[in-house]
């Protein structure tokens, strides 16, 4: 009988995969996640084989474009060249398939008394601008900046949406994993840092304003689903289409009921309205 095997990246290296095995790879935002789909799915399909591996967004991306993954794990969506790229590798459409919503989380030591933000005041920090609370209606101390790696597709959503595409403080230290981020700021009382909002636990959240005359919207459900929160992004399963049996049946199961009910228990947002097709 076949059994499930959850590899995790950094700690087994997984084994050739056999012909029928569903493999997984890419984001660390989405990995606890994927995970318990794993676990969750095997009980219902006990003969099914799973791998997953992590190592970022853009790594799973480019697994999926060199035909090493079935499915690349994603906390963005494809870039027009990326699916260009994979289309014409594979001659075959790429299929991006949102799975759950998700609020990239700022998040700060629960000792700092900065509990709003603005766009604006976020991106000063980042870029390295301001560099002591102070200036931001803290305590005289300066800023600590923890982000993730470049790899990541929560460093590249930061990058565009808070950012603009500009560079980050040569003085952000960066991180594999959110789970670093989270641990790091919790350490450090001067701490600040971003991440998938079920890693963000245990760490003041920062509520966001778009502008200074806007309202502070702390990240929830309700915020993230109707956009009103700046930092609400849809975490997504990419595959090339056609896809075979195992692939199609553990997809249209992450999409359903079940799937999004572990959604739910991990701490993301399940997508709830939205129809099971794509």
């Amino acid at each position: 009988m076949a059994r499930l095997s959850i590899l995790v990246a950094g700690l087994v290296l997984a084994p050739v995969a056999r012909a029928d095995t569903v493999t997984i790879k890419g984001s660390d935002t989405m990995l606890v996640l994927a995970q318990q789909w794993m676990e969750h799915y095997r009980r219902e399909h006990p003969t099914a084989v799973l791998q997953l591996t992590g190592g970022g967004s853009e790594t799973g991306i480019a697994a999926l474009t060199n035909g090493t993954t079935d499915i690349a794990a994603a906390s963005r969506p494809m870039t027009d060249a990326e699916v260009a790229r994979a289309e014409a590798r594979h001659d075959r459409r790429i299929v991006q398939i949102p799975v759950a919503y998700d609020a990239l989380a700022i998040v700060v030591n629960e000792a700092n008394p900065v509990d709003v933000l603005t766009l604006s005041d976020l991106a000063r920090v980042f870029r390295g601008e301001v560099q002591d609370w102070k200036e931001l209606g803290g305590s005289t101390a300066p800023i600590a900046i923890y982000g993730r790696d470049h790899s990541s597709g929560s460093w590249t959503f930061f990058r565009r949406q808070v950012l603009h595409d500009d560079d980050f403080s040569v003085d952000a230290l960066n991180l594999v994993g959110t789970a670093s981020i989270v641990d790091s700021v919790a350490k450090d009382v001067n701490g600040i840092g971003y991440g998938g909002i079920a890693y963000a636990g245990g760490l003041k959240h920062v509520r966001l304003a778009k502008d200074a005359g806007g309202t502070p919207v702390a990240a929830t459900v309700e915020s993230v689903r109707n956009g009103t929160y700046p930092l609400a992004r849809r975490l997504w399963l990419h595959v090339t289409e056609p896809h075979d049996e195992d692939v199609a049946r553990f997809l249209a199961w992450v999409r359903g009921p079940a799937g999004q009910g572990v959604v739910a228990g991990v701490g993301f947002f399940p997508l709830q309205t939205e129809g099971a097709g794509w």
